[in-house]
């Protein structure tokens, strides 16, 4: 009888192309995968509560520190996926000279011209909690700006549609993510250090299961690092080629073995 082991990934299409990368080594090292997704919280609440024994991935130390350190001290902390950070971008035809920082969204001559929603994802999110601070701490509230929850598609969709009529917009994003396979999205500056920084997407794993399984294992996810633009490819060919998430781990795997 196969091994079991549950893994969790939080509810997005770039945390399950990781997930799916790690399945498949899981599997290639004969064990039985039971996947399972939740939101941000939620996730951390079930690997906390033992329903999940390997988590892809723990965004550390900023975007999802404070939901694992309850859990801190029964987790063993895996490889290194890829480095995330979070960022309020722009499409590049917006020229650099006249925004170029979170600042310049209050001039009267850029507030005037850009969309004033600001469309995020789920509230849970590190970069929608960032978000709000920065309407708040920017003034921006009062120009007019508002931030808006909503799911993955109202987000990435009402960018490329915006892209396609050249609106000038703020998307709030992070990398690694599809739209950057596809678009190129300046980051802006933000002097007042609101998006987190750079995280550690890190591979957890509770420490009872950690001690069950065998060291070659535990070595290649240990070593297992896949990078920011392998990731951004993988969620575009799961959003916009249509792969399942195995389907383009699989396609990824194939030609990087």
């Amino acid at each position: 009888m196969k091994p079991v082991i549950r893994l969790g990934n939080i509810d997005l299409s770039f945390h399950a192309a990781s997930a799916a990368v790690v399945q498949r080594i899981l599997e290639r090292h004969g064990y039985e995968v039971i996947s399972s997704t939740s939101p941000h919280e939620t996730m951390f609440l079930r690997y906390g509560a033992r329903e999940v024994d390997m988590l892809v991935s723990a965004w550390l130390p900023a975007s999802h520190g404070g939901y694992l350190a309850p859990h801190a001290a029964h987790t063993r902390m895996l490889g290194v996926l890829y480095q995330p950070y979070c960022i309020w971008g722009v499409p590049d035809y917006v020229p650099a000279k006249q925004v170029a920082s979170v600042a310049d969204l209050a001039r009267p001559e850029i507030a005037s011209r850009m969309s004033h929603l600001i469309q995020g994802i789920n509230p849970g999110a590190g970069i929608s909690r960032f978000s709000r601070a920065i309407v708040e701490q920017y003034g921006l509230g009062e120009l007019g700006y508002h931030f808006e929850n909503g799911s993955e598609a109202d987000c990435f969709t009402r960018f490329e549609n915006s892209v396609e009529r050249g609106d000038w917009l703020v998307v709030p994003l992070w990398h690694p993510q599809f739209l950057h396979h596809r678009f190129s999205i300046r980051a802006l500056e933000e002097p007042k250090g609101l998006l987190g920084g750079q995280d550690d997407a890190t591979l957890i794993v509770r420490e009872e299961m950690a001690q069950q399984m065998p060291p070659e294992l535990l070595q290649e996810l240990t070593q297992l690092h896949l990078g920011n633009a392998v990731i951004s490819e993988l969620d575009y060919l799961i959003c916009r080629e249509s792969l399942s998430p195995l389907a383009a781990a699989d396609a990824w795997l194939s030609k990087n073995s």
